[in-house]
């Protein structure tokens, strides 16, 4: 295995995966990633055989398994999606906001996936286009892209999302790009931070009561205690009382910059193998940074079964999208809509050039993947697929 220190996600899945599974009944989509993980880049998916067209000599590549939560198959779909979206660019400052949710709403997420997270995107891109729109601060449609996380460097639960937003906006009568009043201040985002957490606050809650008034709420384990409405009323005020975070970070004036500075959150995953240390004994010890101490790096070691359900409460339901896209980004007018911020802008566009990943990963690496790694003469050529191992389902 070519990996610079051994020890990957996948290893762990083999070694201790069969014992977990056995212990803990997982459902069938959290069992289907598992096994696209132990098996990815194995012979076990298949692959090709390569030839170099000088010298003959032959390399062997096994099929990725393209699963989001893979930590080996995020390279590719990552610049895929920052190619895309450089092809969007504005020549204008962008921001990134931050919305978490307050930790005792955690127990409740985790049992209910779909509706909390759905409830976070609603809440903070309603936050953000209403703020926009309002004339107070911006009186303009923004363009915000949001990306979901669900952990903190430690894997325990912590669902944040990150949004870039623009530096401003179309006029409400779409006559005039709108610029923000602070936009000389590049440390300060044009909405106050407070004002941003507190609307947010009321958003999430009224979605969230919402939710449990009709409910649609799963309530089990820690969280059954909220089926006696008392006991709600109680969660409820809590979180009311409480001071929520909105992190806004400073303006970014290189536009490409920014995107470059997302494109490490959108297809990241919980833990990248380059932060595993090592397996011994059923022991797993991993890097991670403590941000309550100002970001210092530190070493944590967890039995193989708790490193196993820490990195499963990050898996999401099948077909959830944890990317989405809003006002002048939404998929449904970005078209259009960015074709007329190009024209408020008086940006004029270059055609747009065709995404190919050998040329990113010699930008990345410096190497050429297609030239012979024997003789630095001839190219790779496939002669052969390799056909991949039938197994039975997870």
């Amino acid at each position: 295995m070519s990996r610079l220190n051994g020890v990957e996600v996948a290893d762990i899945f083999r070694l201790y995966g069969p014992d977990y599974k056995r212990e803990h009944p997982l459902p069938m989509w959290q069992l289907k990633v598992m096994s696209a993980i132990e098996r990815c880049r194995t012979a076990k998916l298949g692959g090709h055989v390569e030839q170099c067209d000088k010298c003959d000599h032959m390399r062997i590549s096994y099929n990725s398994c393209r699963n989001r939560h893979c930590p080996k198959c995020q390279t590719g779909a990552r610049e895929k999606w920052l190619f895309d979206r450089k092809q969007e660019l504005l020549p204008i400052v962008y921001y990134h906001v931050v919305f978490t949710i307050p930790d005792e709403i955690n127990p409740l997420a985790l049992c209910n996936k779909k509706t909390v997270y759905n409830i976070l995107f609603k809440a903070a891109s309603e936050t953000l286009i209403e703020l926009g729109l309002d004339s107070r601060h911006l009186g303009a449609q923004l363009g915000i892209i949001a990306v979901l996380h669900t952990w903190g460097q430690n894997l325990l639960d912590h669902p944040h999302l990150h949004c870039i937003v623009t530096g401003g906006g179309i006029s409400k009568d779409e006559s005039g790009w709108i610029r923000p009043k602070k936009s000389n201040n590049r440390k300060a985002f044009f909405i106050h931070v407070n004002i941003l957490s507190a609307l947010f606050k009321k958003k999430f809650m009224a979605y969230l009561v919402n939710a449990y008034e009709s409910n649609t709420l799963k309530l089990v384990g820690r969280t059954a205690y909220l089926k006696e409405r008392t006991h709600f009323l109680t969660f409820k005020r809590t979180l009311y009382d409480k001071k929520w975070v909105t992190f806004c970070k400073g303006s970014y004036r290189k536009t490409e910059r920014v995107i470059n500075y997302l494109a490490r959150y959108t297809h990241r995953v919980a833990i990248a193998n380059s932060r595993i240390s090592s397996i011994k004994n059923g022991r797993i010890a991993f890097k991670w940074r403590d941000y309550r101490e100002n970001y210092r790096l530190k070493s944590m070691t967890l039995d193989a079964s708790e490193f196993i359900r820490r990195f499963l409460l990050h898996v999401l339901p099948k077909g959830y999208y944890k990317i989405r896209y809003y006002g002048l980004f939404s998929n449904r007018n970005r078209h259009q809509k960015l074709s007329l911020c190009n024209k408020l802008l008086k940006v004029s566009k270059t055609q747009d050039q065709q995404f190919n990943i050998l040329d990113v990963l010699y930008d990345l690496t410096g190497i050429d993947f297609s030239r012979c790694p024997h003789c630095q003469q001839g190219h790779m050529r496939i002669i052969k697929n390799i056909d991949p191992i039938p197994h039975a389902p997870p």
